[in-house]
Protein backbone atom coordinates (compact mmCIF):
# COMPACT_ATOMS: atom_id res chain seq x y z
CA UNK A 1 0.00 0.00 0.00
CA UNK A 2 1.15 3.60 -1.07
CA UNK A 3 2.12 5.84 1.85
CA UNK A 4 0.39 9.39 1.54
CA UNK A 5 2.31 12.44 2.16
CA UNK A 6 0.26 14.94 4.32
CA UNK A 7 0.43 18.53 3.65
CA UNK A 8 2.26 19.16 6.83
CA UNK A 9 5.02 16.66 5.53
CA UNK A 10 5.00 18.45 1.74
CA UNK A 11 5.68 21.92 3.90
CA UNK A 12 8.56 20.44 6.46
CA UNK A 13 10.44 19.25 3.11
CA UNK A 14 9.78 22.71 1.11
CA UNK A 15 11.04 24.29 4.14
CA UNK A 16 14.42 21.93 4.59
CA UNK A 17 14.81 22.66 1.01
CA UNK A 18 14.61 26.33 0.85
CA UNK A 19 17.14 26.42 3.91
CA UNK A 20 19.67 23.99 2.24
CA UNK A 21 19.33 25.73 -1.40
CA UNK A 22 19.19 28.95 -0.04
CA UNK A 23 19.40 32.41 -2.85
CA UNK A 24 22.53 34.15 -2.94
CA UNK A 25 22.12 37.08 -0.29
CA UNK A 26 22.16 39.78 -3.73
CA UNK A 27 19.21 37.97 -5.63
CA UNK A 28 17.25 38.32 -1.86
CA UNK A 29 18.36 41.93 -1.64
CA UNK A 30 15.07 44.34 -2.53
CA UNK A 31 17.50 47.31 -3.34
CA UNK A 32 19.15 44.85 -5.77
CA UNK A 33 16.43 43.86 -7.47
CA UNK A 34 15.25 47.50 -7.67
CA UNK A 35 18.18 48.70 -9.36
CA UNK A 36 18.71 46.24 -11.78
CA UNK A 37 14.97 46.22 -12.93
CA UNK A 38 15.23 50.27 -12.75
CA UNK A 39 18.42 49.89 -14.95
CA UNK A 40 16.48 47.42 -17.25
CA UNK A 41 13.85 50.10 -18.01
CA UNK A 42 15.80 53.08 -17.82
CA UNK A 43 15.75 54.69 -21.73
CA UNK A 44 18.86 56.52 -21.67
CA UNK A 45 18.34 60.22 -23.59
CA UNK A 46 20.11 59.46 -26.74
CA UNK A 47 18.08 55.79 -27.37
CA UNK A 48 17.31 54.80 -30.58
CA UNK A 49 13.36 55.35 -30.97
CA UNK A 50 12.07 51.90 -32.59
CA UNK A 51 8.50 51.79 -33.57
CA UNK A 52 7.53 48.45 -33.68
CA UNK A 53 4.38 47.34 -35.78
CA UNK A 54 1.79 45.06 -34.23
CA UNK A 55 -1.56 44.00 -35.39
CA UNK A 56 -4.71 41.22 -35.33
CA UNK A 57 -3.29 37.43 -36.21
CA UNK A 58 0.43 38.51 -36.47
CA UNK A 59 3.17 36.03 -35.19
CA UNK A 60 3.78 37.06 -32.02
CA UNK A 61 7.86 35.14 -32.15
CA UNK A 62 8.29 37.98 -35.30
CA UNK A 63 7.67 40.70 -32.74
CA UNK A 64 9.71 38.70 -29.67
CA UNK A 65 12.71 37.67 -30.92
CA UNK A 66 13.75 41.41 -32.53
CA UNK A 67 12.33 43.15 -29.40
CA UNK A 68 14.23 41.14 -26.60
CA UNK A 69 17.60 42.12 -29.33
CA UNK A 70 16.46 45.75 -29.03
CA UNK A 71 15.43 46.32 -25.57
CA UNK A 72 18.74 44.81 -24.15
CA UNK A 73 20.70 47.02 -26.41
CA UNK A 74 18.56 49.98 -24.37
CA UNK A 75 16.13 50.98 -27.66
CA UNK A 76 13.24 52.85 -26.77
CA UNK A 77 10.68 50.61 -28.09
CA UNK A 78 7.19 51.51 -28.48
CA UNK A 79 4.49 49.26 -30.35
CA UNK A 80 1.90 50.83 -32.47
CA UNK A 81 -1.10 49.90 -33.96
CA UNK A 82 -4.40 52.14 -34.45
CA UNK A 83 -5.27 51.51 -31.18
CA UNK A 84 -4.41 50.54 -27.59
CA UNK A 85 -6.82 47.52 -27.58
CA UNK A 86 -5.23 43.99 -27.10
CA UNK A 87 -5.03 42.45 -30.57
CA UNK A 88 -4.80 38.61 -30.69
CA UNK A 89 -1.68 36.92 -31.70
CA UNK A 90 -0.96 32.95 -33.13
CA UNK A 91 0.09 32.02 -30.09
CA UNK A 92 -3.07 33.55 -28.37
CA UNK A 93 -1.06 35.87 -25.87
CA UNK A 94 -2.43 39.37 -26.61
CA UNK A 95 -0.04 42.09 -27.33
CA UNK A 96 -1.46 45.93 -26.62
CA UNK A 97 0.22 49.22 -28.19
CA UNK A 98 2.42 51.68 -26.32
CA UNK A 99 1.56 54.17 -28.82
CA UNK A 100 -1.26 54.89 -31.22
CA UNK A 101 -0.40 55.93 -34.83
CA UNK A 102 -1.06 59.57 -33.96
CA UNK A 103 1.13 58.94 -30.69
CA UNK A 104 4.10 57.64 -32.98
CA UNK A 105 6.65 60.06 -33.60
CA UNK A 106 7.60 61.44 -36.80
CA UNK A 107 10.92 60.67 -36.75
CA UNK A 108 12.16 57.41 -36.44
CA UNK A 109 15.48 55.40 -36.05
CA UNK A 110 13.87 52.02 -36.74
CA UNK A 111 10.33 51.17 -38.13
CA UNK A 112 9.56 47.76 -38.20
CA UNK A 113 6.77 45.24 -39.62
CA UNK A 114 6.17 41.77 -38.05
CA UNK A 115 4.48 38.68 -40.17
CA UNK A 116 2.04 36.26 -39.59
CA UNK A 117 -0.05 36.02 -42.88
CA UNK A 118 -3.83 36.52 -42.67
CA UNK A 119 -3.00 39.81 -40.97
CA UNK A 120 -0.18 41.04 -43.04
CA UNK A 121 -3.09 40.40 -46.03
CA UNK A 122 -5.51 42.60 -43.95
CA UNK A 123 -2.90 44.98 -43.31
CA UNK A 124 -1.54 45.33 -46.86
CA UNK A 125 -5.56 45.38 -47.69
CA UNK A 126 -5.83 48.70 -45.16
CA UNK A 127 -5.29 52.25 -46.55
CA UNK A 128 -4.94 53.23 -43.07
CA UNK A 129 -2.18 51.11 -42.23
CA UNK A 130 -0.30 51.47 -45.17
CA UNK A 131 -0.86 55.47 -44.69
CA UNK A 132 1.10 55.27 -41.27
CA UNK A 133 4.04 53.10 -42.70
CA UNK A 134 4.27 55.04 -45.78
CA UNK A 135 4.61 58.24 -43.81
CA UNK A 136 6.99 57.40 -40.94
CA UNK A 137 9.07 55.11 -43.53
CA UNK A 138 9.60 58.08 -46.09
CA UNK A 139 11.82 59.25 -42.89
CA UNK A 140 12.95 56.91 -40.79
CA UNK A 141 16.73 55.86 -40.50
CA UNK A 142 16.06 52.79 -41.04
CA UNK A 143 12.98 50.46 -42.52
CA UNK A 144 13.03 47.09 -41.56
CA UNK A 145 10.44 44.28 -41.19
CA UNK A 146 10.54 40.01 -40.71
CA UNK A 147 8.56 37.41 -42.24
CA UNK A 148 5.65 38.53 -44.01
CA UNK A 149 6.24 41.96 -42.75
CA UNK A 150 8.32 42.67 -45.78
CA UNK A 151 4.93 42.55 -47.80
CA UNK A 152 3.10 44.83 -45.75
CA UNK A 153 6.04 47.11 -46.26
CA UNK A 154 6.29 46.81 -49.87
CA UNK A 155 1.92 47.36 -50.00
CA UNK A 156 2.88 50.60 -48.62
CA UNK A 157 5.37 52.06 -51.41
CA UNK A 158 8.26 51.37 -49.08
CA UNK A 159 10.41 48.51 -50.70
CA UNK A 160 10.29 50.16 -54.28
CA UNK A 161 13.76 49.15 -56.41
CA UNK A 162 15.14 47.17 -52.92
CA UNK A 163 16.47 44.18 -52.96
CA UNK A 164 14.51 42.27 -49.95
CA UNK A 165 13.00 39.14 -48.56
CA UNK A 166 10.10 37.81 -46.71
CA UNK A 167 9.11 34.52 -46.04
CA UNK A 168 9.51 31.47 -48.39
CA UNK A 169 6.36 30.95 -49.37
CA UNK A 170 5.40 34.49 -50.59
CA UNK A 171 8.52 35.91 -51.24
CA UNK A 172 7.99 35.83 -54.87
CA UNK A 173 5.29 38.28 -54.60
CA UNK A 174 7.54 41.41 -53.77
CA UNK A 175 8.42 41.96 -57.64
CA UNK A 176 4.54 42.75 -57.30
CA UNK A 177 4.64 45.31 -55.85
CA UNK A 178 8.22 46.78 -57.04
CA UNK A 179 10.91 45.19 -54.78
CA UNK A 180 13.44 42.60 -56.02
CA UNK A 181 13.23 39.62 -54.33
CA UNK A 182 16.68 38.24 -52.72
CA UNK A 183 16.96 34.47 -51.27
CA UNK A 184 18.66 35.24 -48.36
CA UNK A 185 17.98 34.60 -44.72
CA UNK A 186 18.71 38.49 -44.03
CA UNK A 187 18.96 41.35 -46.96
CA UNK A 188 20.27 44.39 -46.39
CA UNK A 189 20.07 47.53 -49.02
CA UNK A 190 20.65 50.41 -47.99
CA UNK A 191 18.54 51.62 -44.98
CA UNK A 192 16.17 48.44 -45.83
CA UNK A 193 16.62 45.66 -43.53
CA UNK A 194 13.56 42.57 -44.14
CA UNK A 195 14.33 38.67 -42.59
CA UNK A 196 13.20 35.96 -44.34
CA UNK A 197 10.67 33.52 -42.01
CA UNK A 198 9.91 33.58 -38.07
CA UNK A 199 13.47 32.74 -36.82
CA UNK A 200 15.69 34.65 -39.38
CA UNK A 201 14.09 37.58 -36.82
CA UNK A 202 17.01 37.40 -34.35
CA UNK A 203 19.76 37.02 -36.85
CA UNK A 204 18.02 40.45 -38.40
CA UNK A 205 18.26 42.29 -35.28
CA UNK A 206 21.57 41.30 -34.22
CA UNK A 207 22.39 43.32 -37.23
CA UNK A 208 20.54 45.73 -36.98
CA UNK A 209 22.17 46.34 -33.39
CA UNK A 210 25.35 46.49 -35.29
CA UNK A 211 24.33 49.45 -37.74
CA UNK A 212 22.69 50.80 -34.40
CA UNK A 213 25.61 50.63 -31.94
CA UNK A 214 28.32 49.01 -33.34
CA UNK A 215 29.54 45.19 -33.86
CA UNK A 216 30.59 44.56 -30.21
CA UNK A 217 27.35 45.87 -29.19
CA UNK A 218 25.55 43.32 -31.02
CA UNK A 219 28.14 40.63 -30.72
CA UNK A 220 27.56 41.46 -26.11
CA UNK A 221 23.68 40.67 -26.74
CA UNK A 222 23.89 37.66 -28.74
CA UNK A 223 26.23 36.21 -26.06
CA UNK A 224 23.44 37.37 -23.46
CA UNK A 225 20.91 35.75 -25.22
CA UNK A 226 23.40 32.20 -26.10
CA UNK A 227 22.69 32.50 -29.67
CA UNK A 228 24.04 29.64 -30.91
CA UNK A 229 21.48 27.96 -33.53
CA UNK A 230 22.26 24.43 -33.73
CA UNK A 231 18.74 22.69 -34.87
CA UNK A 232 18.58 19.59 -34.49
CA UNK A 233 17.16 18.64 -38.65
CA UNK A 234 18.46 20.14 -41.32
CA UNK A 235 14.82 20.88 -42.53
CA UNK A 236 14.03 24.73 -42.16
CA UNK A 237 14.15 26.49 -46.00
CA UNK A 238 12.78 24.90 -49.16
CA UNK A 239 16.20 23.61 -50.41
CA UNK A 240 16.78 21.28 -47.11
CA UNK A 241 13.25 20.37 -47.14
CA UNK A 242 13.39 19.10 -50.78
CA UNK A 243 10.27 19.28 -53.49
CA UNK A 244 8.13 16.54 -51.96
CA UNK A 245 7.87 18.00 -48.31
CA UNK A 246 7.55 21.72 -49.67
CA UNK A 247 4.68 20.69 -52.10
CA UNK A 248 2.72 18.87 -49.54
CA UNK A 249 3.27 22.00 -47.40
CA UNK A 250 2.03 24.13 -50.30
CA UNK A 251 -0.85 22.10 -50.78
CA UNK A 252 -2.51 23.40 -47.20
CA UNK A 253 -1.67 26.98 -48.35
CA UNK A 254 -3.81 27.48 -51.46
CA UNK A 255 -6.25 29.39 -49.81
CA UNK A 256 -3.69 31.36 -48.11
CA UNK A 257 -0.89 31.96 -51.00
CA UNK A 258 -3.87 33.03 -52.80
CA UNK A 259 -5.46 35.69 -50.89
CA UNK A 260 -1.52 37.14 -50.33
CA UNK A 261 -1.37 37.23 -54.45
CA UNK A 262 -4.76 39.03 -54.96
CA UNK A 263 -3.51 41.62 -51.78
CA UNK A 264 0.01 42.08 -53.69
CA UNK A 265 -1.73 42.43 -56.98
CA UNK A 266 -4.00 44.96 -55.73
CA UNK A 267 -1.18 46.70 -53.63
CA UNK A 268 1.35 46.71 -56.83
CA UNK A 269 -1.75 48.39 -59.09
CA UNK A 270 -2.26 51.27 -56.78
CA UNK A 271 1.20 51.64 -56.40
CA UNK A 272 1.86 52.05 -60.51
CA UNK A 273 2.65 48.28 -61.49
CA UNK A 274 1.10 45.41 -63.36
CA UNK A 275 1.63 41.91 -63.04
Amino acid sequence: MTEMISRRGLLAIGAALATSVALPSSAQDPKTLSDHMRHMNEIPPDAPKVAMLIYPNMVALDLIGPMTVLKILRCNVQLVWKDKQPVATDVGIPLMATQTFDECPAELDVLFVPGGLMGSIACMNDPVVCAFLADRGSRARWVTSVCTGGLVLAAAGLLKDYNATSHWAVADLLPLMGARHVDQRVVHDRNRLTGGGVTAGIDFALLLAAQLKGEEAAKRVQLIIEYAPAPPFHNGTPAEAGPERVAAMRKGRVSMDAQARAAALAAGKRLGYTA
